[in-house]
């Protein structure tokens, strides 16, 4: 062993050996359902909330714009059913096999000391004083002064000492102890700790006169001991809260603290003891059997209540949540969450059974079921079932505000020229205007697409398989029809750029359907269609540039024809609801289905221009109108899409480039008269959280709107002070003068404790469902188990001298 000395003051280095392994690191914990899905949703899944995330929204390329929309993707159906929550896994722990060889000899582990003196005695007892610092395996050791024993290893320890492990695959996850003096052995694992205080995770500090570490490590157990995730300062030394026990052992490889005898303290007041030990995780611990926090809810129809979830683990791949929900002896709820992880998909469960007093002596419930498999050559299979007693037990027990239920199989594949989906299953109305009887109850869809490119014309083009049916249960005519549809498609388009920049493009098609129509004696059994289509197509995109920014215009005609059909033929199942705005200005068929399809002579009119700020902002318009050689034959003419002309279109987007963003999409007639309009506002920075949108919409008895459409619907969340965030909601209905539903929620965060709190109101009411508020509390108190980040801010005590 050799020492060299710099000079008297100056840092030292030296090499010695302590033995084998350092401290022992935590375990990782690993998550069975993580937030973001990893599978596919199911068919007609909605956003119902704000998009925006937490933290600086602009960051992500998030931009929230209100009414909830239904959500993109690839699904070709879009019928507004609920969609349980995405399931998704995380993947397993890996395992690693190191190659063959002979174990290296833990005894030949060398130690780093930094000191700025370092004497070796003759009896090889090494005296190190003056800011030492040690490394070894991944451990690091900071004191005043250290005596390593010549003969044992053993190491005495002056303080303050501060001994950590900076080199661990998870840092922020160590425990760091903090003390007076120690006696430690070679390996910094066992020993005895004075005036110790661990801190775990940064979150929770275990303070006491005494610590023992033993197990090589693994057990760490403190006498007489105060526990906290609190900020504590000199000047005040109680923090907000703080347990206290006898004893309390905290385990690194189970990551579990168990307290003796605790007792619970806020600001230094006693307020609730255990005359026995309680066991809790680590703040490292993400997924741990156990009570979970409990929650107060107090309803209108249920009063007062109490849920105490309890969570349990099946292993790595699956767990249990059970909640009983118990309010006064007017209700007796049990909810239950199941999820289980495969090798090639998840699965989840949500349900639960109540008795109340709401609807006395029955038995009522629901049951929601999910699954994603990713089968072999890219397909992924679905299956979802939801079931409920009654709509009136979704809302009496907050579930959600879904007023119909879908339960089947989807399959799907999508490739980049490919595309394969179908699904079976069966609607249920919980609505009370609709029966179910004479409701499309079973329903079936299949669509195949592949997208082509003729070798012999180019251009592109795209080819359509699908096949539609469904049945109503009823057996009576005309209120029982039940109909199959199977149809082929080919659509096909080519560009050209002509002198001057104009692009032309070259459109036709064919649409080809056979329907079987049952239980209608309106309606021929069988009927055949074609519609084919030709049409031309001109834009001229200009572009320009004006003292930095960046103006773009461009002009569109598109003309069509097709030959006018004979749709009085078929019974309208599936096109009642007409969209029309930018997104379908251009498009050869407006209608949402295939029972009604656009025909005759018209032509598609339409002006765009868009401005680039160099400041980040910009600001787009659309605007145009269709026109018709004949009026529209499937259109009522009060329409703003039939007769002759539609109505103009008018459609403005801002985006500021900073988290504001604002939409404006109107129709109105040569007159000006609007008769559809819809503004949406989205604004999104770290204190600020705005998604609202304002809808009005002419009454239309052909789309089956009696009354005009006048809402509002608004989310706000907001930061109220450092460590305070708000939310709230509401649903105004304008044409009926009276709210749908509102709500605050207000949440306190700080280092060590979260407090969540919310008041509902739903205004609607009917035979079967009344008018509720409610009031939710919980409270959690931080260092027990992995806690997610909110929105906002986390209030911090700071100590002020």
């Amino acid at each position: 062993m050799s020492a060299r000395t710099f000079g008297t003051g100056l840092r030292a280095t030296v090499a010695v050996l302590l033995g084998a392994a350092a401290l022992p690191g935590m375990l990782s914990a690993q998550t069975l359902f993580d937030a973001t899905p990893g599978l596919p949703d199911m068919p007609g899944r909605v956003m119902t909330g704000s998009a925006a995330p937490s933290g600086d929204p602009s960051s992500k390329g998030v931009s929230a714009l209100a009414p909830a929309a239904q959500e993109l993707g690839s699904d070709p159906v879009g019928d507004r059913t609920p969609a349980t929550g995405t399931p998704a896994s995380v993947a397993p722990t890996a395992s690693v096999t190191l190659p063959a060889g002979s174990a290296p000899d833990e005894s030949a582990g060398a130690a780093t000391v930094l000191a700025d003196n370092v004497v070796l005695q003759s009896d090889r007892t090494l005296v190190a004083a003056g800011g030492v610092v040690i490394w070894y395996r991944g451990s690091r050791l900071v004191a005043s002064r250290v005596v390593v024993d010549g003969a044992t290893g053993d190491l005495t320890i002056e303080g303050p000492i501060h001994l950590s492990r900076p080199g661990a695959a998870d840092p922020e996850a160590e425990a760091v102890l903090i003390a007076d003096s120690a006696q430690l052995d070679r390996e910094l694992q066992n020993g005895i700790i004075q005036g110790a205080r661990m801190v775990i995770a940064r979150e929770l500090q275990l303070a006491s006169a005494r610590l023992e570490r033993r197990e090589d490590g693994r057990i760490s157990e403190l006498t007489q001991v105060v526990a906290s995730s609190c900020q504590v300062c000199a000047s005040d030394p109680h923090p907000l809260w703080e347990i206290r026990a006898r004893r309390i052992t905290h385990d690194a490889q189970t990551r579990l603290i168990t307290f003796d005898h605790p007792q619970f303290r806020a600001f230094g007041i006693p307020l609730a003891y255990a005359p026995f030990s309680i066991t809790a995780p680590d703040p490292t611990v993400e997924r741990r059997s156990g009570f979970l926090r409990p929650g107060i809810r107090t309803t209108s129809g249920l009063g007062f209540g109490i849920t105490l979830p309890y969570f349990r683990t099946l292993g790595e791949h699956a767990d249990l949540t059970l909640t009983p929900y118990l309010s006064l002896d007017r209700t007796r709820t049990l909810q239950l969450r199941y999820r289980q992880a495969f090798a090639m998909g998840a699965t989840e469960w949500n349900g639960a059974i109540s008795r109340d007093d709401l609807l006395p002596g029955e038995t009522r419930g629901y049951i929601f079921g999910v699954a994603r498999f990713d089968l072999p050559r890219d397909y992924r299979l679905g299956v979802q079932v939801q079931s409920a007693s009654d709509r009136a037990y979704l809302l009496d027990y907050g579930v959600t505000d879904a007023d119909r239920l879908w339960s089947g199989v989807t399959l799907e594949r999508v490739l980049r020229d490919k595309m394969v989906w179908g699904r079976v299953g069966n609607y249920h109305s919980l609505r009370e205007d609709e029966d179910n009887a004479t409701s499309p109850a079973q329903v079936a869809d299949v669509i195949w697409m592949r997208r082509l490119t003729p070798a012999l014309i180019g251009g592109e083009a795209l080819l359509e398989w699908s096949a539609h049916a469904h049945r109503r249960p009823s057996d009576e005519n005309i209120e029982g029809r039940d109909m199959a549809r199977a149809s082929v498609g080919l659509d096909w388009r080519r560009s050209q750029i002509l002198p001057g920049g104009v692009v032309a493009a070259a459109l036709a098609g064919l649409d080809a359907d056979l329907y079987r129509i049952a239980q209608d004696d309106r309606f021929d059994d069988i009927v055949t269609r074609v519609d084919p289509q030709v049409g031309v197509e001109l834009r001229w995109p200009l572009a320009t540039s004006r003292a930095g920014a960046t103006h773009m215009v461009e002009p569109v005609v598109q003309v069509l024809y097709s030959p006018r059909g004979q749709d009085d033929d078929i019974p309208n199942e599936d096109s009642n609801l007409i969209e029309f705005d930018e997104g379908n200005l251009f498009s050869d068929n407006r209608f949402p289905g295939y029972d009604l399809r656009e025909t005759g002579l018209r032509g598609n009119l339409g002006l765009t221009w868009t401005r680039l700020d160099p400041a980040g902002w910009s600001l787009g318009l659309t605007g145009g109108r269709v026109v018709r050689a004949r009026e529209a034959a499937n259109v009522a003419s009060t329409s703003p899409f039939g007769g002759r002309s539609s109505d103009w279109l008018l459609a403005a987007h801002f985006d500021s480039g900073t988290g504001l963003a604002i939409a404006n999409r109107a129709l109105f007639d040569d007159r000006f008269a609007i008769s559809r309009n819809e503004v949406r506002v989205g604004w999104l920075r770290p204190d600020l959280q705005v998604s609202a949108g304002y809808l009005w919409i002419d009454r239309d008895e052909a789309e089956g709107r009696a009354e005009d459409a006048s809402e509002l619907a608004a989310n706000v969340g907001w930061q109220i002070a450092q460590g305070w965030w708000g939310t709230a909601e509401t649903r105004y209905d304008f044409a009926a003068d009276r709210a749908q539903r509102a709500s605050l929620q207000v949440a306190y965060r700080n280092e060590c404790i979260s407090v969540e709190s919310g008041l509902s109101r739903r205004f609607t009411s009917s035979d079967l469902v009344r008018p509720e508020t409610s009031l939710d509390l919980s409270v959690r108190l931080g260092g027990f188990g992995r806690q997610q980040d909110g929105a906002g801010t986390v209030a911090r005590r700071s100590c002020m001298r």
